[in-house]
């Protein structure tokens, strides 16, 4: 695994995007930039043994290079499959190579798509967006979030990872400051914080955790649940 040195060199301002010099580092990046990564992908794991139904395929939206996937593939009955989906084609060869060295057997296919269009979903008893939703531009989620609602199967569910803002404005400047403590604590520098802060600011544009709810109940979801919160990051389940 790389170390992320993404940002560590002064950079003219661009838009964060997942090429092929973000997929080099990834792994390193996810993983000290989001709090609590590796606890996350063993709750996902976690909740998929309870809702994946053999002979059905877990969808992972925005699968990136793989690892939420790989997290579940020893706990889930043989006949479960996976459907990974991704726009990004360096991302899904990074994940491909991380399913063959890890030798995944269960049956699955990888497939690159915008996301932010209508994804075809079939026989899905669990569809994951870890950290994806955030980064569909917001007049594009209702539409995302209803589809995957039509398309799961009975009695499937949503699992959803996202960063949040909150309404606060004073819990959220705290809430941000907090975070950036933590990344400072993980060896980022002050021009790698404020650069990638930056890049990220049209990009990845997050809801409350309000907003977030109320879009899945109004997607027709019965029941939705918070089951991860840390300051700005939160994780919830939906239920058809």
């Amino acid at each position: 695994m790389s170390d992320d040195k993404v940002f560590d060199r002064p950079r003219e301002p661009q838009d964060f995007e997942f090429g092929s010099e973000v997929v080099a580092v990834f792994d390193d990046m996810v993983s000290r930039s989001v709090p609590y990564y590796g606890e996350i992908q063993r709750m996902l794991a976690e909740l998929v043994m309870d809702w994946a139904a053999p002979g059905t395929n877990v969808y992972d939206l925005g699968c990136a290079t793989g690892n939420t996937l790989l997290a579940m593939d020893p706990f889930l009955a043989p006949t479960v499959g996976f459907v990974g989906v991704d726009d990004s084609a360096e991302m899904l060869e990074k994940c491909e190579a991380k399913f063959r060295e890890a030798g995944v057997s269960r049956p699955f296919r990888l497939e690159r798509a915008d996301i932010g269009e209508r994804v075809p979903i079939e026989n899905a008893s669990v569809v994951v967006l870890c950290l994806t939703l955030q980064f569909i531009r917001p007049i594009y989620r209702e539409k995302l979030v209803r589809s995957i609602y039509e398309q799961l199967n009975e009695n499937g569910c949503l699992i959803l990872v996202e960063k949040l803002l909150c309404a606060d404005p004073v819990l959220n400047r705290s809430f941000i400051r907090y975070y950036y403590d933590l990344k400072r604590r993980r060896k980022y520098s002050e021009m790698e914080i404020a650069q990638k802060r930056e890049a990220l600011e049209n990009v990845l544009i997050p809801y409350t955790l309000e907003e977030n709810t109320k879009l899945l109940d109004d997607c027709g979801f019965r029941e939705v649940e918070t089951f991860f919160r840390w300051y700005n990051f939160c994780g919830a389940i939906a239920l058809k």
